[in-house]
């Protein structure tokens, strides 16, 4: 049996490559894919050749990047981490043949999994297996930025999600799908306000299809209207807590900007680019700020017997099941066959196409 994977051989170079599949042995169980999201940030990042991985050595022990060979040099053979399988063979009694689950196991039409190593979370039979893409990883990063605001407010007692956004004034910037995903955590558990900056006209539309509010940070200053609309006390004006979603340096700038003093901003960004542009000396220092980063290796410190993967993947189904026929509608902007992830991503990373959200079918 032979499986097709996506494989990035070089900078602008992105192949189908057909590969031996792996005996199934005991513990393990093979699934064929159905589904397997594109994650434009990260992948784009690998087609470009802008991934910091690519060009340095990632010191785990230390937490650093050093100079030395690439951690993950071409070809890049796992690209991707939103995949919905179906068990076809098992020989673990813990995964049931015809079980439909999502994973992380990159674009290809099929994968033999370890039981114990890897994760398979079962989709329930009421939720759109299309939106399980969401499921076992890409949810969970935006599920752990709203977590990060409410481990801001109490420490390691966080007992749910809304409890870094019920009653207060939450900012979005940026609306791909890792800021809307987090609008609509922040919605869906209490936030008196949510409003969503995008400058893109096409994406600004999609945020307001999904019933959020929307600004134009290129048109009258946001921060100035805001801070208008949403006042504390005296000298007391913004969002209690900004998300940021997009990895450029004038956006990490602007949430800066809309924060009431002593405010948070939540940064869920991938910055290949580096952030010079932001300035540390203006409302950061002046306003008392605070910036944590949202990163789906670690969860807020203290929280991790109680908030693991798993829970964030089931907070995950909860948003689906609330908001999945919008979702679907809106936010998958494309459904294209397996065999055309190649052009697909080289077109993605030339901007010579334009996507929300890609999902491959096999």
């Amino acid at each position: 049996m032979r499986d097709r994977v996506v494989v990035v051989s070089g900078p602008g170079r992105v192949e189908l490559v057909e590969q031996d599949a792996a005996e199934l042995t005991d513990g393990t169980f093979r699934v064929e894919t159905l589904f397997s999201g594109v994650s434009a940030g990260t992948e784009l990042s690998y087609v470009k050749g802008t991934n910091p991985y690519l060009n340095v050595t990632w010191n785990a022990d230390l937490g650093l990047f050093q100079p030395g060979a690439a951690s993950t040099p071409y070809p890049v053979t796992r690209l991707g981490y939103m995949q919905v399988g179906r068990v076809v063979e098992s020989r673990t009694p813990a995964v049931a043949v015809g079980t439909v689950g999502a994973m992380t196991y990159g674009h290809r039409t099929g994968w033999v999994a370890d039981a114990v190593a890897e994760r398979f979370v079962p989709l329930p039979e009421d939720l759109d297996p299309l939106l399980g893409v969401y499921v076992a990883h890409m949810g969970p990063i935006c599920a752990n930025g709203v977590l990060h605001a409410a481990a801001d407010l109490h420490g390691a007692d966080v007992r749910s999600l809304g409890d870094g956004v019920r009653g207060r004034r939450v900012a979005v910037v940026g609306s791909g799908v890792v800021a809307l995903l987090t609008a609509l955590f922040a919605k869906r558990h209490g936030a008196a306000s949510v409003v969503v900056l995008d400058p893109t006209p096409q994406r600004r539309a999609v945020a307001e299809a999904l019933g959020l509010q929307t600004l134009d940070p290129e048109a009258d200053d946001p921060a100035v209207v805001l801070k208008t609309r949403w006042a504390h006390g005296p000298g007391d004006r913004g969002a209690d807590v900004v998300f940021q979603c997009r990895g450029q340096a004038w956006a990490l700038q602007l949430a800066l900007r809309l924060l009431r003093p002593q405010g948070t901003v939540v940064d869920l960004a991938f910055y290949q680019a580096g952030a010079d542009a932001v300035r540390f000396g203006e409302e950061f220092h002046h306003n008392g700020l605070s910036l944590r980063c949202a990163q789906i290796g670690r969860v807020p410190r203290g929280l991790t017997p109680t908030w693991d993967r798993e829970r964030l993947s089931a907070e995950t189904i909860d948003l689906l099941r609330a908001y999945g026929d919008v979702i679907r509608k809106h936010l998958v902007s494309a459904v294209v066959p397996f065999e055309e992830a190649p052009t697909l991503l080289t077109d993605l990373a030339e901007r010579r196409r334009q996507e929300l959200q890609v999902v491959l079918t096999a």
